[in-house]
């Protein structure tokens, strides 16, 4: 994940992308606030937004292997080239799309950023954000000895409702997205024209997905296993990832699955998961601890019993006792050592 507490908004471009029958309004000038309250508001519109982004695209080419347009022209901004420009090309593009798509009118802000902190490093960059809607808010002005009050319309504390930071890293650009209606693809797929970026982000996340797939839908199919033992897998198979640095197929396997039986199953399902997805499974890689937190969140211990409890498992599989009484009734016997 991105921080952008020490960035610089160095300038950005506002268009107009009109559609049904709006005009559009191309700029063709620049706004720069540098003063520190400007730049903590404009740090907080365009890249608080990202704080919780995790996954990360590369451009794709484009249909027999041409190049992406819209990666040739943030190209141009790494480059240095005049940003109003450049900007006035990248909103054309989008008219087009928004012509030919059911797309709503918005504003477009192109922005140039300087001291991204992504992993560790700083890089420059460049963000995309449409925004559809304007909040509505009341400006009070003191004049002589009265308080005027007027409704107005401005940009404040809401997400834009589609969005791409495009983070200069070396080697091949990192694009972190945001789009409020994924399903749609004119945003992702035909503005953009993106992949999942193959690093070790994705790699982790990839693999926990697998993992926990395997774990809740493959595995009950193919053996008889109690919830519990579900969870406590699952408990294991995130443990791995939070307590190492890299990632090892045959190690991960082994720690968290244990019988050769059951491995063998794992690695066939991870074939097929990889094939039906499209997506890279390494063998080998440096754990994300961004991309572990975030999945991690999907992973859920709580066993369920009947509408009346929950049991909350985070480890200790040997401490609950699973079976069925005398007269057929199922239940669960919890050892521990204090009542917290």
């Amino acid at each position: 994940m991105i921080n952008g507490k020490e960035a610089m908004v160095e300038e950005f471009v506002v268009h107009r992308i009109g559609t049904g029958g709006v005009p559009s309004i191309v700029s063709d000038y620049s706004a720069v606030l540098q003063g520190p309250e400007e730049q903590e508001f404009l740090r907080k519109l365009f890249l608080k937004p990202f704080a919780g982004v995790v996954q990360t695209h590369a451009f794709t080419a484009r249909e027999g292997g041409g190049t992406n347009h819209l990666q040739e022209l943030c190209a141009k901004v790494e480059q240095g080239n005049e940003l109003v420009a450049v900007s006035r090309a990248i909103a054309k593009q989008l008219i087009e799309v928004a012509q030919e798509h059911d797309v709503r009118t918005g504003d477009l802000f192109v922005v140039r950023f300087h001291g991204v902190e992504l992993g560790g490093a700083h890089v420059d960059a460049v963000g995309l954000y449409k925004f559809d809607d304007k909040e509505v808010f009341l400006e009070s002005r003191a004049e002589a000895d009265s308080i005027s009050l007027q409704l107005k319309r401005g940009l404040g504390g809401r997400k834009p409702d589609q969005a791409l930071l495009v983070l200069f890293t070396p080697e091949e650009h990192t694009l972190l997205v945001i789009d409020d209606d994924p399903r749609s693809g004119f945003w992702q797929q035909v503005f953009i024209g993106l992949r999942a970026k193959q690093d070790h982000v994705n790699s982790t996340r990839n693999v926990l997905e697998m993992t926990r797939t395997f774990i809740t839908e493959q595995l009950p199919q193919d053996y008889e296993i109690p919830k519990a033992d579900q969870i406590d897998l699952l408990n294991r198979s995130v443990q791995y990832f939070k307590e190492n640095t890299a990632f090892d197929r045959s190690s991960f396997a082994r720690e968290v699955f244990q019988s050769d039986e059951v491995i063998g199953s794992f690695e066939r399902f991870g074939d097929r998961f990889k094939e039906e997805r499209a997506v890279e499974l390494d063998d080998r890689f440096q754990i994300s601890a961004d991309a572990v937190k975030k999945q991690a969140r999907v992973f859920k211990s709580v066993l369920k019993l009947d509408k009346n409890f929950h049991i909350y498992i985070h480890g200790d599989r040997e401490k609950i006792e699973r079976g069925v009484d005398e007269s057929g009734r199922k239940y669960y016997k919890i050892y521990y050592d204090q009542e917290l």
